[in-house]
């Protein structure tokens, strides 16, 4: 993420030393001043009250501890714990002070501090101490996720005085400031005679506004507003978390998830089949009023949906035969028989977003990527390849009839089996795995474009532990993932693509990208001094990433669908990154 000159934390100017604020962001300053008295998405009158029901996810859980890599968490874990400071929905990166009374940085970003609140606690009453921060800090970076342990131990050291933390960075890592005010603080008390990495059923406090209030294994999980709760009276939380309960319903599959919304089980669908949308909305709960359907315009960036390669495998190492296979998608026709025409092609992996690359490169861009020019290929030097397009099958059969001969100068040509093979002899066959049935039909069209080039392509469905489990462990061919964007892309990228992402077992770098020319862009993301710089750096990568075809790009869709329980209330704005529920409320 960038900065304009360093990290603007006063409303007004650049300080000349660091001085405590109640907020930060990356490009400017934050939108809200010391004195606000709510965020301008929420509805600070909201009523309190009732139960929220909504659909879990994926299909089962089997841990409450989210920070560990056994096991399956529950949704709605963010409920529990809280952050050091609060992300603003409707502001590309800004944090207000929650856990954190005041914030301190260094203007050019080589140490944060945050004093705490004297009154915040953990549920069972235990107070949110500084030492228990910095205990936080420790186990996450040695003991937690990967992508904690990726982010925490770029942190040198963390200092304790009194109410104060103080963390200092060593790195070019401008947005590390930013990530350690968004660290969940956990109970150090609570740990001090069990197990961290320990899976289980048995809830711990965190010192959110919820707690776990009754678990159902694999079948829900529900959690209860605190009645005691130490920051409800917060400018940061005045018209949120306004039910008295939320309840998370698991369900095998899509199918089972939507029958039970017929059948009023869950109050909130996000619906992401226009097909559904499109022809089996019409139940009775929709008829008599009950239940109604909402569209509302999507703001944010819609990042990457794709057919993801393994480039892991030997058979997807080769980048030509990657963009060659990505010929065999009709998505033209898939989108305009299976979806109603209601998606747009993905292109971008910043797509919908002023991140996204296009024409041809600015000199800021070029100034990127010119060291690796010897390294990467032509394509990310000029205007951004489109992704085939097939307005006819005409179209079809000509980007088919391309394939082939790409195919065939990468050294795979069709026997009189009929079968692709390379000059050793070996089929060209792969397996793409699922476990969502909606991807199954599109996975499958793409097979039968495969087949006419010789390649057998097989389509596996999967129960979601089980996917999880070969994801985490890149044991694939190919997936349907989506890499989600902000509008301040950083040090998840790393995460996403960096090269020693690629070997780190639950790392969503899916693809397996291995590149220094990502990895230096990646870096001149984290390292952006400004709004200019970010984009600059953000579009660099974007041609890269197109340029090396790590996925059959998919598609998107330019709304946001919901299905809605007729009872709910929600506030007039809708925030940039989208509808947050907790915000919403039951009318009277």
């Amino acid at each position: 993420m960038g900065l304009a000159g360093s990290l603007i934390l006063a409303l007004a100017g650049l300080p000349a030393v660091a001085e405590p604020v109640h907020a930060i962001a990356m490009h400017g300053a934050p939108a809200y001043a010391a004195d606000f008295d709510h965020f301008d998405y929420v509805n600070p009158y909201a009523p309190k009250g009732g139960t929220l029901v909504l659909a879990a996810e994926q299909g089962s859980f089997d841990s409450l501890n989210p920070f560990i890599l056994k096991g399956q968490a529950a949704d709605g874990w963010r409920h529990v714990f809280e952050p050091l400071a609060k992300r603003s929905q409707d502001e590309p990166f800004s944090l207000y002070g929650l856990l954190a009374e005041s914030i301190e940085v260094d203007p050019e970003r080589h140490w944060i501090r945050f004093t705490l609140r004297p009154e915040a606690r953990f549920a069972d009453g235990e107070p949110v101490t500084a030492d228990v921060v910095r205990w936080s800090w420790e186990t996450l970076r040695d003991r937690g996720r990967p992508n904690h342990r990726l982010y925490y131990r770029q942190v040198d050291s963390a200092e304790v005085e009194g109410r104060s933390v103080t963390f200092r960075f060593s790195g070019d890592n401008r947005e590390l400031p930013l990530l350690m005010a968004l660290m969940p603080v956990l109970p150090r008390h609570w740990f001090a005679d069990r197990d961290f990495e320990a899976t289980g059923l048995t809830p711990f406090p965190g010192s959110g506004p919820y707690a776990v209030a009754e678990v159902r294994p694999g079948q829900s999980v529900s959690y209860v507003r605190r009645p005691d709760y130490w920051g409800r009276d917060l400018a940061v939380n005045r018209g949120d978390n306004n039910f008295d309960r939320i309840t998370y319903e698991y369900f095998r599959d899509q199918t089972a998830k939507f029958e039970a919304l017929k059948g009023g089980l869950y109050d909130v669908r996000f619906e992401e089949d226009p097909g559904r949308w499109a022809e089996s909305y019409d139940f009775p709960a929709m008829q008599d009023g009950r239940m109604q359907r909402l569209e509302l315009p999507l703001k944010r960036p819609v990042g990457m949906r794709g057919l993801v390669f393994n480039t892991r495998r030997a058979i997807f190492a080769d980048r030509a035969v990657r963009a060659a296979l990505a010929n065999a998608l009709d998505f033209d026709w898939i989108n305009r028989t299976l979806f109603h025409g209601a998606y747009a092609r993905n292109e971008s992996w910043f797509q919908n977003s002023d991140l996204a690359a296009s024409g041809e490169p600015a000199p800021a861009e070029l100034a990127l990527l010119e060291p690796y020019r010897d390294s990467l290929p032509a394509e990310a030097f000029g205007v951004p390849v489109p992704v085939p397009d097939s307005p006819d099958r005409n179209a079809f059969r000509s980007n088919l009839r391309q394939a082939q001969r790409a195919l065939q100068a990468a050294g795979w040509t069709v026997g009189q089996d009929r079968k692709l093979r390379d000059a050793t002899g070996r089929a060209m066959a792969f397996e793409i795995l699922l476990y969502d049935p909606t991807d199954e039909k599109v996975a499958l069209e793409f097979a039968r474009g495969l087949e006419r080039l010789g390649i057998t392509a097989t389509t596996r469905l999967v129960d979601p532990a089980q996917y999880e489990r070969r994801r985490q462990d890149f044991d694939y061919d190919m997936i349907v993932n989506h890499w989600y964007q902000s509008l301040s892309p950083g040090s998840e990228q790393w995460y996403y693509f960096g090269a020693a992402a690629a070997d780190q077992p639950a790392s969503r770098n899916y693809a397996g990208v291995k590149s220094p020319a990502v990895d230096a862009l990646v870096g001149a993301l984290t390292a952006a001094r400004t709004r200019d710089d970010l984009r600059a750096a953000a579009r660099a990568l974007d041609r890269v990433l197109r340029a090396g075809h790590y996925v059959v790009p998919l598609y998107w869709q330019p709304t946001e669908r919901l299905a809605v329980r007729a009872g709910l209330g929600r506030p007039e704005t809708v925030p940039t990154y989208g509808p947050v529920l907790t915000t919403w409320w039951w009318k009277p």
